[in-house]
């Protein structure tokens, strides 16, 4: 694209063993505008490493404005059927509204500071090493305010029901998982299909060492794509920002709605007294439940 032939431009080898120090963006003033591109690419990559939010999101909304209201339908049990329509009759409506509430919009962000002797030297393979974790702590972020807004809801009446282990309709004894409850709970998503499983990971040890979930062809899967999934087909992923003991179900393409106010901005300056190199990374984004019966929490007690 156009940022890297403008680094082959100007010679600047931004990977590798044979990367260039980061003063080389400052040779020249052309060259010196091509750095807050590099950083937002670098920060941008380490949020899409090992990145669940797509894992879980329905949709992804893109907007130019701090202010976003959904829409939302919540058909009756006669408008999920489509009856007969005689000639000349009309056509039974779902109606689409908007809610009541907008979606919350957070901004997460990390100033990064350096002084030059910490930078001037420091190559830009390396240098992109710490700009990509930043990234991964931004998308954690977000990742928790995913769960909160399934969990809780968006503002808009909708928090997700909750099955306690032992109370009924699941069987069994409070605190202890069984598989015989993973399916009493799978069983609550009609008319949905329970594809995903979020938990933290000591909710996890505790579900892979159940019998069930040690079948060879779990681990061949495992071994050969690195996506763990279950004898119900589920896909388990890890968010350690889920409670422990608490299991988040749900129908990845109904539940939730992302919403995100443009792309990573980057900001940068120079504090000529102090010599410091300074960098604003900010990203804002909200979530927003589409179908609130499409996701479900298991609480194992």
């Amino acid at each position: 694209d156009a940022f890297q032939r403008q680094l082959k431009r100007f010679d600047i080898h931004a990977k590798g063993a044979y990367s260039d120090p980061v003063e080389k963006f400052f040779r020249t003033m052309d060259s010196s505008v091509l750095f807050p591109e590099y950083i937002a690419r670098a920060v941008k990559q380490g949020m899409e490493e090992n990145n669940v939010l797509p894992k879980i999101t329905a949709s992804t909304t893109t907007i130019d404005a701090m202010d976003y209201r959904s829409v939302y339908s919540v058909p009756s049990e006669q408008d999920k059927m489509l009856m007969q329509v005689s000639e000349g009759a009309s056509i039974p409506a779902t109606q689409v509204k908007t809610k009541a509430n907008l979606v919350k919009l957070n901004k997460r962000g990390r100033m990064l500071v350096a002084s030059y002797e910490a930078i001037r030297f420091q190559k830009l393979d390396l240098f992109s090493v710490t700009l990509r974790q930043i990234g991964a702590y931004i998308q954690t972020m977000h990742l928790k305010d995913a769960v909160e807004v399934l969990v809780k809801g968006d503002g808009n009446n909708n928090a997700a029901a909750s099955f306690t282990i032992g109370d009924s309709p699941l069987s069994g004894t409070a605190g202890t998982l069984t598989y015989q409850q993973l399916v009493e709970f799978w069983a609550q998503f009609e008319p949905y299909e329970l594809n995903c499983f979020l938990m933290n990971t000591g909710t996890m040890v505790k579900m892979l060492g159940l019998s069930e979930f040690q079948n060879p062809l779990t681990g061949l899967n495992f071994q050969g794509t690195g996506a763990l999934s279950t004898p119900l087909g589920a896909e388990l992923l890890k968010a350690n920002c889920v409670d422990a003991g608490k299991i988040i179900g749900l129908d990845r393409r109904y539940a939730l709605e992302m919403v995100q106010a443009g792309d990573v901005s980057v900001e940068y300056d120079k504090l000529i007294d102090r010599q410091l190199e300074r960098a604003a990374i900010t990203s804002i984004s909200g979530f927003g439940k589409i179908m609130p019966e499409a996701s479900k929490v298991l609480v194992i007690g």
